[in-house]
Formats: C-alpha cells, sequence, structure tokens
C-alpha cells in the first residue's frame, strides 16, 4: 500500500495510541473497540500507553488521509509485566490497525519500521502477545517471531534482533 505514511509518534499522538490499544483488545471482526475510557479502568492494559511517551517509549503512526494504525514499543519489569514480557531488556510491541484498514499491509509496514528502528538501536528483540486465533499470528510467525510462553489464553512471541 503506497499511500500509507509513517511517521515517528509523538506526545501529541497519546489519543489515537489509547484508540490503537483498544483496536489491538478487540481485534475480532465485527467486534466494536471498547472505549478508551474503560481502558483506564484496567491497569494490565492501561499501562501499554498511560504517561505516553516515557524516555524508553518509540511508536510509528500510519497516516492515509487519516491515522490509520500505530505500533509502539514501552518496556516492562518482572515486577510488572506485560502480557508479551519476555526479558526487561526487551520492550514489547503493540499494534493497532483501525476497522477498514486491515488487512491491507498496513500493520506489517508498522511491524518492519519497528524492527528496523530496533535493529539500529542495538535492542536485542522484541516481545509480543498475540491470541492464537489472531490472523495477525501469522505475520508475526512469517517474520521470524517465535512462541516462547503464552499468558491468559495468548501466546508471547519474541523476535531476537541482529546484532
Amino acid at each position: 500500500m503506497t499511500d500509507v505514511r509513517l511517521r515517528a509518534a509523538t506526545a501529541s499522538d497519546a489519543e489515537f495510541l489509547a484508540e490503537m490499544l483498544a483496536v489491538a483488545i478487540d481485534w475480532r471482526p465485527g467486534a466494536s473497540p471498547r472505549p478508551v475510557a474503560d481502558l483506564m479502568d484496567m491497569p494490565d492494559v492501561w499501562h501499554y500507553i498511560d504517561a505516553w511517551p516515557q524516555q524508553s517509549d518509540f511508536g510509528l503512526f500510519a497516516e492515509i488521509d487519516q491515522p490509520v494504525g500505530a505500533a509502539w514499543w514501552r518496556y516492562f519489569t518482572a515486577a510488572q509485566p506485560g502480557y508479551g514480557f519476555t526479558d526487561e531488556a526487551v520492550p514489547e510491541i503493540s499494534i493497532g490497525v483501525a476497522n477498514g484498514y486491515r488487512g491491507r499491509g498496513i500493520g506489517r509496514r508498522l511491524l518492519l519500521g519497528l524492527i528496523a528502528e530496533g535493529s539500529k538501536r542495538g535492542i536485542p528483540g522484541l516481545g509480543l502477545s498475540v491470541e492464537p486465533d489472531n490472523p495477525a499470528l501469522r505475520l508475526y510467525e512469517r517474520l521470524g517471531f517465535k512462541a516462547v510462553g503464552g499468558t491468559g489464553g495468548s501466546v508471547t512471541l519474541f523476535l531476537k534482533l541482529d546484532d
């Protein structure tokens, strides 16, 4: 999809990132993303976006004529892990693409952008969590992510980045 523009996410994008977090959680076809206010009452979910951006956060924003998707990473600790936590030195990524724009390569481009940035920064790898029936699992596996565990019915994946 050539008309998609990617750019680094900024502090002013926090609201849209929160909307994409809701989309990532409520990804099933026909599902309506829950209101962002509901996510704020879910600490295990809200910490993916709370106080965006923190110093070590990085994200990408996908736009056509409007924002259509976002992907970002955040570091977690073993004491307060994310669902896709693998190690404190490895950020966990989140990706959301708005309904109506899925299946058009936007998520792939966002993910490849995060992988490239992580490699550039010398990050050892990227982690994520995905439900086994989410079609995005196939994309992650094609790009080299490997299952390393799971939590709450989701699969935890890890991609080792080149040194």
